[in-house]
């Protein structure tokens, strides 16, 4: 999963950049309105951590500019206490959520995590196909009622694969997903990690649940 975090707050937004990436997340990070305007126009995130007080655009007229864009990103809003007209105005824009400083990781990883479920129209934590169980809390797999240990990497490959169940996912897709805006997009570490999740998801099991579409990308599917 990939995350901007718009913060101007530069401590907290790098405290914040490190708890997501232990919990398996990519992460992006913008100190302004305007640069952080020009990131969600220009990549794909699977939720964005948006404050309200910010230098050249502030947060409440960056989140309208997205949606009247059709940007639907979810969007959890960070807000300061007594701002309870900003939240308002922010759930009434298209905000999917806020939190209010100051806060606990704990409650921040819980409701990205929810947003980010809700987009995709899974409510639940747990993510089921045929007899492949995944925990998006405790971000524990389990096939058969057996648990399998993934790597950060193939967890996060295996969740964005499992929350687009059905779709076929374009392997720029899934880079983009997984890793920052640094990254390589023509490296082929993709199409290596899947071989690592073949064998640790589909071996020794008679249904094969992770396909290749040849020239499209991959797909996580189960019976019809």
């Amino acid at each position: 999963m990939r995350i901007l975090i718009i913060e101007d707050e530069k401590n907290l937004a790098r405290i914040l950049k490190k708890g997501l990436e232990e919990n398996g997340f990519s992460v992006d990070i913008s100190f302004d309105g305007e640069d952080g305007l020009f990131m969600a126009e220009s990549y794909q995130y699977d939720a964005v951590l948006l404050d309200i007080l910010l230098p050249k655009i502030d947060g409440l007229t960056l989140l309208n500019k997205l949606r009247a864009k059709k940007i639907d990103v979810p969007v959890l809003m960070i807000t300061s206490r007594g701002e309870i007209e900003d939240r308002i105005k922010g759930l009434n824009i298209g905000a999917d959520d806020y939190i209010v400083k100051p806060f606990d990781f704990s409650e921040v990883l819980a409701r990205l995590r929810s947003v980010i479920r809700r987009s995709k129209s899974k409510p639940s934590p747990l993510i089921t196909i045929d007899n492949l169980t995944i925990d998006t809390n405790s971000r524990t797999v389990k096939r058969s009622g057996m648990e399998i240990k993934l790597s950060a990497t193939e967890y996060s490959i295996l969740e964005y694969l499992a929350l687009n169940s059905g779709q076929v996912i374009s392997r720029t897709e899934l880079t983009e997903h997984i890793y920052d805006n640094e990254f390589d997009l023509d490296s082929n570490v993709i199409d290596v990690y899947i071989n690592y999740l073949r064998n640790k998801i589909d071996k020794g099991f008679n249904k094969q649940l992770i396909h290749t579409v040849r020239g499209a990308g991959y797909i996580l599917k189960g019976s019809p």
